[in-house]
């Protein structure tokens, strides 16, 4: 049996944007995203390492990253359909595993913007979605308030603001006698 410890932890924020779950393995965790249809890259420095600019990234992926001393396992680079590398000149052949992460996002982003896949009449979330989450990750008081008081969502406009009726900010603000 393989063991393996695992750290979820995120950027102070981003856990109201981005769903977290686990799997008991590197196996189940990349079966069950296979099964989703996604590539799975490795970052890895190995004979069959393409640059990492090279990826398409417009399609669904999964970037495995490793620790910084010992890199990824052997297990997990046998699972990745592709390694990657971020081309290096000099004696250093790798960068700290949070810079790497940055730059791979980036021309993932990149690649996403310039096929569109940002446009709001094309995001890969429904509008029910985005509204929960603009409103859940933007003002986390008022909707801990409003789910204590049984209240529906308000509408988040296209600057950010809070929409709602002057009946739903004096529920919000009404305190409650006992």
């Amino acid at each position: 049996t393989t063991r393996m410890r695992t750290l979820v932890s995120s950027a102070a924020g981003s856990n109201s944007w981005v769903s977290v779950k686990t799997h008991p393995t590197i196996g189940d965790a990349v079966g069950h995203l296979k099964a989703q249809g996604m590539q799975i890259l490795a970052t890895n420095l190995s004979a069959r390492a393409v640059d990492f600019r090279e990826v398409d990234y417009t399609r669904p992926t999964c970037v495995l990253l490793g620790q910084e001393k010992t890199g990824i396992t052997e297990e997990a680079l046998a699972l990745a359909d592709q390694d990657i590398v971020i081309p290096m000149i000099g004696m250093v052949q790798s960068l700290n595993v949070s810079v790497a992460s940055a730059l791979i996002l980036y021309e993932a982003q990149r690649q996403r913007q310039n096929a569109g896949l940002y446009r709001r009449d094309n995001s890969m979330l429904d509008e029910e979605e985005q509204q929960r989450l603009l409103f859940e990750g933007g003002y986390p008081v008022l909707a801990n308030v409003a789910k204590r008081k049984g209240l529906p969502r308000p509408q988040i406009d296209e600057q950010g603001q809070v929409v709602a009726s002057a009946e739903w900010w004096a529920t919000m603000q009404a305190t409650v006698r006992k």
